[in-house]
């Protein structure tokens, strides 16, 4: 909701309260004798100046107590002291002028008028009266303050996520091209031609980095077609021993998903995934329910040793910090060894 919004919704908030406040005293008066003159003196005169000490304290006055300046904490207090004492003032010589109406009235009814309080009773009544609608104006000013602190406490948040989130995808890009260079190179001597192949896929991977990640979330559709391209460029080096099997499915519902979300843990199941030596088998699926994105990859648990640097380490860790931040509170991600087979997770659910 904006600023406008804002303001237009306090606007009607306030005229709704007085309205009701205005039309009560006549509601509760329709049948008995007191005419209009004896509601506007004895309800609707009250509500005016109660709105006026409301309004000024709400507009000037309590902007002075909440400044660290002393001296306009001091002339907060002043002004409303003199504010009171007028309106006190003003309202008990209202009254007296309304004194001889009232004992005719009263004449008229039969009704014996005992005549108005002593009058310091009545400044003094009238004078805590009156301390009420100070003390609501700086009740609701602070609700403001509090409001308007924690909007900007909310902005300064949404400017730190974006900050962080800019940060780790500057991190993941390149990672992701550092490991796709690796086994590039790999080829290079091997299997020029599959080289070639391979630096042309990752020219469209990389167009898709280009222009994609920057945007805050793009549709499934276009993430799964990303993954069967980088994990075919990653096929081309590996040898027969190695079954890459992916179940994606071919009918895709038209949901958005964060970009490259997936991408660290295919690197990574292909970094640990793969020997040169013994049978090896890297497993990817997605499974789209109601409400719910499910990715499973598994893949043969070859752990590197700390010799080896394929790969700088920060993909997975990228992906939980991405997750905690983008999905707080609607995700899950899990990853376990099953009779040596590493299994990761990622559980989503969307809208």
């Amino acid at each position: 909701m904006n600023q406008n919004q804002n303001n237009r919704l306090e606007l009607s908030i306030h005229m709704l309260i007085w309205m009701v406040l205005f039309f009560l005293p006549a509601t509760f008066t329709i049948g008995t004798e007191r005419n209009w003159m004896e509601i506007f003196s004895h309800f609707w005169l009250q509500l005016i100046f109660i709105a006026i000490i409301f309004y000024v304290n709400y507009f000037i006055f309590v902007k002075w107590l909440f400044s660290r300046e002393r001296n306009k904490k001091i002339l907060f207090f002043a002004a409303n002291l003199l504010l009171l004492l007028i309106v006190t003032y003003l309202k008990n010589e209202f009254m007296d002028l309304m004194k001889p109406e009232r004992m005719v009235n009263a004449a008229n009814s039969g009704k014996k008028d005992f005549g108005p309080p002593p009058a310091a009773f009545r400044y003094y009544l009238d004078f805590l009266i009156y301390l009420i609608p100070v003390a609501f104006s700086i009740a609701v000013k602070s609700g403001k303050r509090i409001r308007d602190v924690e909007e900007m406490k909310r902005e300064a948040d949404n400017i730190k996520l974006k900050s962080e989130l800019q940060h780790l995808k500057f991190q993941l890009q390149p990672h992701f091209f550092f490991n796709a260079l690796n086994n590039i190179y790999s080829l290079v001597d091997i299997s020029p031609d599959k080289a070639k192949t391979s630096i042309h896929n990752l020219s469209k991977l990389m167009r898709h980095l280009l222009y994609k990640s920057e945007m805050e979330k793009v549709s499934l559709a276009d993430e799964i077609d990303f993954l069967n391209k980088y994990i075919e460029l990653m096929s081309l080096r590996l040898n027969d021993n190695t079954k890459v099997i992916t179940d994606f499915p071919s009918h895709i519902p038209d949901v958005k998903v964060i970009p490259l979300l997936f991408i660290s843990i295919v690197e990574n199941a292909f970094k640990h995934g793969v020997s040169a030596t013994e049978p090896s088998d890297i497993f990817f699926k997605i499974n789209i329910q109601e409400g719910e994105i499910l990715f499973i990859a598994s893949n043969s648990n070859f752990p590197k040793d700390d010799t080896d640097r394929s790969g700088s380490g920060i993909g997975v860790d990228n992906l939980k910090k991405r997750l905690s931040l983008l999905y707080p509170e609607s995700h899950e991600y899990n990853n376990y060894l099953n009779n040596n087979i590493y299994i990761a997770e990622i559980k989503l659910k969307i809208d």
